[in-house]
């Protein structure tokens, strides 16, 4: 109940400071089983991401997140374990980081990943890590949906405390997939290139 209650105040208070809505452009927010991917430029993008989703669909959702920043201290865990059910991944101990996102798919979750694997100040994604492909290429059913995540930079940049009062939206856009005899390299590329290109940027 007190998680319930937080993740309310939580949604309320992101909506209030920096907007956080989701426009969904090619797909719609059903119950589908996804993996979300966008890039990453702050650590408030866990919660916009989360946030931006329908109630039914957070329900169901697992956000992926660093364990040396989201486990570090009580009120943190308990937002990212309780509120967020998010995955912990220990990135620096972890022999097989992605198990616990196995885990979670193979139980049925969505979950929400940023691929890059850190955070960058730049508008468009970096280049993407080799995570997203081992899922896509072992969960085929699983649908890859592509976010792009505005303003992020800008409202929440590293060392902020606060988030200043900018407008962030998530842009979810049409699912992607694994072609048939596409390499990791190539998948990567064109998983990054929907990312870009619901940001209306050019690189």
């Amino acid at each position: 109940m007190i998680a319930r209650i937080v993740g309310e105040a939580i949604v309320l208070l992101t909506r209030f400071l920096v907007g956080g809505h989701g426009r969904w452009r090619g797909v719609e927010p059903v119950g589908a089983q996804r993996i979300y991917f966008a890039n990453h430029a702050s650590h408030l993008d866990t919660i916009i991401m989360w946030a931006a989703l329908p109630a039914h669909l957070r329900e169901t959702t697992h956000p992926v997140a660093a364990a040396d920043y989201w486990g570090k201290g009580a009120l943190q865990r308990f937002i990212a374990l309780k509120v967020l059910n998010a995955v912990l991944v220990e990135r620096a101990k972890s022999k097989d980081p992605l198990a616990p996102l196995r885990d979670a798919l193979e139980a049925g979750g969505s979950l929400i990943i940023f691929p890059e694997g850190t955070r960058r100040m730049e508008p468009l994604p970096g280049e993407f890590k080799a995570g997203l492909y081992h899922l896509a290429k072992g969960f085929p059913d699983v649908e890859l949906v592509p976010v792009y995540l505005t303003n992020l930079a800008r409202a929440f940049p590293k060392g902020a405390f606060v988030p200043a009062p900018i407008s962030c939206v998530a842009h979810y856009g049409a699912p992607i997939a694994l072609e048939v005899g596409e390499d990791k390299a190539e998948f990567l590329a064109r998983a990054r290139g929907a990312v870009i290109e619901l940001s209306g940027e050019q690189e």
